[in-house]
């Protein structure tokens, strides 16, 4: 009896080994033989009800910004949506722009629960993506869950968004220029008769005319008390002029925009430096901006609007929007933008200017990428999320354009732009001198060989620190033109610089520049 029964057993073990067998080779979707584990992204993301329809799922957004007032009505439509196309529904909590920038950090060091997240070169990619915060995102991925993307995106704008060779966003897909304009008033350059702002000598003369005659009026619209350490219009006289490209503002290192190896030097140590503090003090004394200009934290675009100011320096987009704006509040006004570097390189924001990531924890890895190429790619989702709905935050002009519809403040101020693409629109009121700007800046744009190149400061936090303060407290009202003396003002901030550990950040950052250049060839 008991030989019988361990036969049994034997037998039962025998046939639930071979079923076990069979099965692992028919559930590979390969073919290969290879058993696909359970638990892998993309098994999980394939999950499917018994009408071979993907399982539900509400998945968590983690966005920057104010919640805009109609946001509940607007995400519930993209959730209609969403269902429909995907079986998806979206949860978004907002940060705040007052606290954004302390609280994002802390949602992965507690490894909350969500899935998506706006990221930037500005907002965390980096540092989130060294530290395992951010989910990897392999080429068979990207092809598998956001092929509409895929398709879409340059491979530049992928390469830009690597680290170390590998990718942890989706960036945006809309080139946007970095390089400065001025808005200035266009008729009082006509009231006084003067040559078209097209250069860095026609600005002095205007800036220096208008401080001179309107009474109450700055030359130019300056707010130095902000903690920015470099002078407002140093993006243009010194870094577009000279075609530099500073690596980081917290530091006083650039490298030349075509130099293939990447050598970086002291800005204050320049004759080009040197030159433009003549510039500058020749403005400041004659009431271009204000004495206490290096305290002030004016709007200036507020400044400008209340005809405290005749000149402003801002990003090609963000004016002729303001343009628009001013259009509409001052009818009597005349604004216009003004290049002072027209025929120089011009450079675009790399791909991580904008862009979204997948939590590292997140169990819905492949539905997340599913949303965002809808996003990015979805005309209907992506105009609703991005604009409103249509007659009453928008009016849709065509495929491209729109006019704002009458509840447009109740949906803006939030990072919608981490799913930019070819499908966004343009205002119809967007100033024909800015679009002819952006046509020639396009034939114009220069990538350069650091152009993602990002600057590990672990090891030089401390100098670092050190450096900033001394850029505030003598660099600021140097370039403000407020030191009398040039050449003691300089010498005192070089001096400073090289106290507080210039050389050993520059050695590190050069050592970091040679091994990027080496390792992207």
């Amino acid at each position: 009896m008991k030989t019988n029964k361990r036969k049994g057993i034997l037998m039962l073990v025998l046939i639930l080994m071979v079923s076990l067998l069979i099965s692992a080779c028919g559930g590979n979707s390969g073919g290969n033989g290879e058993a696909v584990q359970s638990n892998s992204p993309a098994n999980d993301a394939k999950k499917t009800t018994s009408d071979n329809t993907l399982e539900e799922a509400t998945l968590k957004m983690v966005l920057i910004g104010s919640k805009p007032t109609d946001y509940d009505e607007i995400f519930s439509e993209m959730n209609k949506l969403l269902k429909e196309k995907i079986n998806t529904t979206i949860e978004t909590e907002f940060l705040d722009w007052s606290d954004w920038s302390s609280k994002y950090p802390l949602k992965f060091a507690a490894n909350d629960d969500f899935d998506l997240v706006f990221t930037a070169n500005w907002a965390f990619y980096h540092n989130q993506a060294s530290n395992g915060g951010f989910y990897e995102l392999t080429d068979e991925l990207l092809q598998t869950y956001t092929p509409m993307t895929w398709k879409a995106t340059p491979k530049v704008s992928w390469d830009q968004a690597k680290i170390k060779g590998k990718l942890y966003m989706i960036p945006n897909n809309n080139q946007e220029f970095t390089d400065k304009v001025l808005m200035i008033r266009e008729d009082l350059r006509k009231k006084y008769n003067l040559e078209l702002v097209n250069s860095p000598e026609t600005f002095a003369v205007y800036a220096k005319t208008i401080a001179r005659n309107e009474k109450g009026m700055s030359g130019f619209a300056a707010a130095a008390g902000g903690g920015y350490k470099w002078h407002e219009l140093d993006n243009v006289l010194l870094e577009q002029q000279n075609e530099w490209r500073l690596v980081d503002p917290n530091m006083p290192f650039a490298f030349k925009l075509d130099d293939p190896k990447g050598t970086v030097f002291n800005v204050y140590d320049t004759p080009e430096f040197e030159k433009l503090l003549v510039y500058y003090k020749d403005l400041a004394d004659n009431g271009v901006w204000s004495k206490n200009v290096v305290n002030s934290k004016n709007d200036v675009w507020q400044d400008m609007k209340a005809k405290k100011a005749a000149s402003l320096k801002g990003n090609l987009g963000t004016l002729g929007f303001q343009i628009v704006e001013a259009r509409r509040d001052l009818p009597d006004v005349e604004m216009t933008i003004a290049d002072l570097t027209p025929n120089q390189k011009k450079t675009a924001a790399i791909s991580t200017q904008n862009g979204m990531a997948i939590h590292a924890t997140s169990k819905q890895v492949e539905r997340s990428l599913m949303v965002i190429d809808l996003l990015q790619n979805d005309k209907q989702i992506h105009d609703l999320t991005m604009y409103g709905i249509e007659g009453k935050h928008y009016l849709s002009l065509g495929d491209d354009k729109y006019n704002p519809g009458p509840s447009r403040d109740k949906y803006t101020g939030f990072s919608n732009w981490g799913w930019n693409s070819d499908l966004n629109r343009t205002e119809a009121s967007y100033p024909k001198e800015a679009s002819d700007i952006e046509s020639t800046w396009n034939d114009k744009t220069y990538h350069y060989p650091l152009e993602s190149f990002v600057f590990d400061d672990k090891n030089v936090r401390n100098e670092l620190a050190s450096i900033g303060n001394v850029m505030l407290r003598f660099g600021v009202p140097l370039e403000y033109g407020l030191i009398p003396d040039l050449d003691k003002g300089r010498d005192e901030l070089i001096n400073q610089l090289n106290v507080a550990g210039l050389d050993k950040i520059q050695s590190e950052l050069q050592s970091q520049v040679d091994a990027f250049l080496t390792n992207n060839k």
